[in-house]
């Protein structure tokens, strides 16, 4: 099985980090809209009109099935891919929801991300949708994406930075906090410093990978004939291929990336 994994940048990569450690046999085509990073600010006719652009390159590449790694994008288009690609669509608010619900003890849960991604709700809504007795206390972090892409993970500025943006989370006490950014788990460390002994941070990353195992499980499953798996071939596109991005990916793939493809996106007809 194949599956695209789609983002507005380099911080999808770590979706992509947790899918090779987890399904190591399957191919993957990544694409970063780097041409238009960050979708957080953007308004919301903005990125979905982008996500229409990303579905051709996906419907062009033949994926199996899709990941929306950026957690805007997943909160405001995850529709658009849904219903126009035929295998499996996982965003990554749903998967999120889901472990930080089942690892709360005290129905208090934290949720920080882009401005856009909190404006949108989507984290908020889905918890209380499946646990309405859950308070939910929402903060945006966009410092945390520059940091992140900048190396700046440990020291003294990021743990300011922090202080100020997740003192809403400390101050109700909540007991699971959702790193509602795939930039996020670089910055692991200085809030887990922050939150605290006893709080844990839920890695939308790791959760989106073992619901794509269980797709590919289901799949495999269903086939009448199993064929012979071929070896995996990985594509990493980008929409533009200057600046620091191949630099800044290995930090967050955990590896050097080679052999990266720039690519123009056009409106899905």
């Amino acid at each position: 099985m194949s599956w695209g994994v789609f983002d507005s940048g380099v911080g999808g990569l770590t979706v992509v980090h947790a899918l090779l450690e987890r399904l190591p046999n399957t191919s993957l085509v990544y694409l970063g809209d780097t041409a238009r990073v960050p979708y957080g600010i953007r308004s919301v006719e903005t990125v979905r009109g982008y996500a229409r652009e990303a579905l051709r390159f996906f419907l062009d590449a033949a994926v199996d099935g899709l990941i929306v790694a950026c957690n805007t994008a997943s909160a405001v288009a995850l529709d658009i891919f849904e219903e126009a690609i035929d295998g499996p669509v996982i965003g990554v608010v749903v998967p999120g929801v889901h472990e930080a619900l089942s690892e709360t003890a005290t129905h208090r849960v934290g949720v920080i991300g882009t401005q856009a991604t909190i404006r949108s709700q989507a984290y908020a809504q889905r918890i209380r949708e499946l646990s309405p007795r859950t308070h939910v206390v929402a903060a945006a972090c966009p410092l945390f994406v520059p940091l992140a892409e900048e190396g700046w993970i440990d020291g003294d500025v990021p743990r300011l930075v922090a202080a100020r943006y997740l003192a809403p989370l400390r101050e109700a006490r909540v007991d699971t906090v959702i790193l509602g950014c795939t930039h996020y788990p670089l910055l692991a460390g200085v809030i887990g410093e922050e939150m605290g002994e006893g709080v844990t941070l839920v890695d939308s990353a790791s959760a989106v990978a073992r619901e794509a195992a269980r797709r590919e499980t289901d799949a495999r499953v269903a086939q009448v004939r199993t064929a012979p798996t071929p070896a995996p071939q990985h594509r990493f596109c980008v929409t533009d291929g200057g600046g620091s991005f191949a630099n800044v990916a290995s930090l967050f793939l955990g590896e050097r990336l080679t052999g990266l493809e720039t690519v123009e996106l056009h409106p899905h007809p």
